[in-house]
This record gives structure tokens, sequence and C-alpha cells, in this order.
């Protein structure tokens, strides 16, 4: 994934209308859902929504397949997982699997951070 795809991307979930229509359709992955039931689970207009659908679609964070009268609209997993992968590619100097253990940096930051009783009753006497 390069720079400007990873910002029409963003640009395209900036709205909160299509950030809540993505995660919605990730939730039903990978089945997808129908513009109609969209609307109805998100009480959205027809209109609205499928000016937020075409704009998403373009974008390329849906999939789209025609069944009959219907649009069924599927989250572009494939492309969320390039997304992630490219947000992360440079965590902790090109080492991304350091950045999400459990005793990463910013935990032992935060431990070290952590005021003990003492500092907590020093503070509330100057307080």
């Amino acid at each position: 994934m390069d720079k400007k795809l990873a910002t029409t991307l963003f640009d395209s979930l900036a709205s909160g209308v299509r950030l809540d229509v993505f995660r919605l359709l990730v939730k039903n992955a990978p089945n997808g859902l129908v513009a109609g039931e969209i609307s109805t689970l998100l009480a959205l207009p027809p209109t609205n929504l499928s000016f937020h659908l075409k704009a998403m679609t373009q974008a390329g964070l849906l999939n789209v397949t025609q069944e009959g009268r219907y649009q069924r609209y599927r989250a572009n997993l494939p492309i969320m997982q390039e997304l992630i992968v490219y947000l992360t590619a440079e965590c902790c100097t090109g080492h991304p699997e350091h950045c999400f253990e459990s005793n990463s940096a910013s935990d032992r930051c935060d431990s070290e951070t952590t005021l003990s009783t003492p500092q907590i009753d020093q503070i509330d006497a100057y307080l």
C-alpha cells in the first residue's frame, strides 16, 4: 500500500456515517448486507446512504455485488488488513511484533510513571 491509497481510505472513513457503515459491514463479514438492511440498521435515509456507499466503493473500502434488484455490500477486508500493515510497518523501528507485546515500552512507561502511595499522600498534603 502506498501513502496515496492510505490517505484515500482515511479520507473516506473520516465521515461518521461512513465509519458506522464500514464497522457494520465488518461486523457482518463475510456475508455483508444489502443497502436496505444497512439503511434500516443505521436509521439512514436511502438517498443519503446511497451517496456514502458509492463513495466508499470508489475508495475501495467496499465491494458490491448485484443480487437481483438488490446490491449487497461487503467490507473489503483485505484492504483493511493492508492498511493496518501499512500503519504498523515501521512500528518499533521496523519490528512491529514488539509493538503489541504486553510488556511493550509504553506499558513499561506507564508502570514507571505510576505514583506510589507515599507520593500520592505528598501530593494530597500539598493540595
